[in-house]
This record gives structure tokens, sequence and C-alpha cells, in this order.
């Protein structure tokens, strides 16, 4: 009796490849969903800074008198000088921080004796009105005090009672007197005072 060979059974070859034809289309339908949907939008938004900048007050002229010289000065004078501080830029400065650094870049006793030059700061709430010289000034508003008699010498000395708003002038007379007690070693002695305003910008804000 012959052997019967066993194998696959007829159509089993057509079964096998129709499975791999099915594997290979959800392989394609896996692929083409991962495409998406996209968009973009743009805008350009515009940003410039401000300044704070005090005008330039060393020009001879109405109400910016401090680069004028005194001469002759004997003990008791005064010497009175306009300046109009203002703030030019367009961001306010913050309230309280200005103040005043006065050196000497040519020193005598006049600024170094114990009885040597006295400043004294007033601000008037209109223009100071000015006399020939020697000037004098007096105020047609509200006088009041930004910096009481001291030494004239001295760094980052406070300066009270100022507008710090932008574009709002402050009209001061800074007063520099030479005291009574002023003995005979002042005589003939000589110095160059140098004025130095400094104002910080406000604090930040959300703009």
């Amino acid at each position: 009796m012959g052997m019967k060979k066993f194998g696959p059974p007829r159509g089993g070859t057509h079964k096998v490849l129709l499975t791999v034809g099915l594997v290979g289309l959800t392989v394609a339908a896996l692929g083409a969903a991962v495409a998406t949907f996209t968009s973009t939008t743009n805008v350009a938004q515009s940003t410039s800074s401000g300044t704070v900048e005090f005008a330039p007050i060393s020009t001879n002229g109405a109400g910016q008198r401090l680069s004028v010289a005194a001469t002759d000065v004997a003990p008791g004078d005064t010497i009175q000088r306009a300046v109009t501080l203002t703030n030019t830029g367009t961001i306010d400065m913050l309230p309280g921080t200005v103040n005043l650094t006065t050196t000497a870049s040519t020193s005598s006793l006049l600024d170094t004796g114990a009885n040597g030059l006295t400043i004294t700061v007033d601000r008037c709430s209109v223009a100071w009105t000015e006399s020939a010289f020697p000037y004098t000034y007096t105020c047609g508003g509200t006088t009041t005090s930004v910096l009481a008699s001291r030494p004239v010498i001295g760094a980052g000395i406070a300066l009270s009672g100022l507008t710090t708003t932008a574009g709002t002038p402050n009209y001061l007379r800074v007063t520099l007197g030479l005291p009574n007690a002023a003995d005979n070693t002042y005589q003939n002695q000589s110095s160059v005072i140098d004025y130095v305003f400094a104002g910080t910008q406000r604090a930040g804000t959300n703009r």
C-alpha cells in the first residue's frame, strides 16, 4: 500500500496572499491618518522708550543765572541767582529723588573754611521777578523752601518740594552767603562752584 502525501489544501496559497494584501491596506490607511490642518497669523507691535532729561541751565538768561559770577563779596553779603529746573523728557521723575551735588573746580577758603559760603534754595510757584544786576528776586506766588541753609559744598543733597512731572518747570532761587563770622583770612579768596542736579525716573508701571 503506497503512502499518501499530505500538503496544504488546495487554495491555501491564495488565502495567504489575500491576508498579506489586507495588511498592506491597513498600513496605508494608518499613514493617511497623521495629516493635520494648519494655520498661522501675525501682528507687529511698535515699542519705544521715553526720556528723562533736565533742560540745560548753563546759558545766562532770564531764569537761568547760576553761571553769573559774583565779585568783591564781603562778610554778610548774599548772592542770589535764579535757575529754572525742568524735566524736558517724556517720563516723570520719582518724587523726592532730585538732588544737588556741588563741587569746587577752583577751591579756596571760601568753600573749605568753617565760616565759608553757605547755600539756600527756595522755589516760587511762578517765575521769579528779577531786579537788575546785582540780582535780587521776589515771588509773585507761593514761596517754599527747597534746601535750608548749609555749607555750599556737598554730594547728593536732597531737594524737597520739587515738581517731578515731565514738562513742568521748577522756578528756583539759589542764594549763597558769606557769614559775618568770616575773618580777615577770607580776604582775596576765589572759588568756582559747580552745580549738578540729578533725578531718577518714576517707578516702573504697566504700559
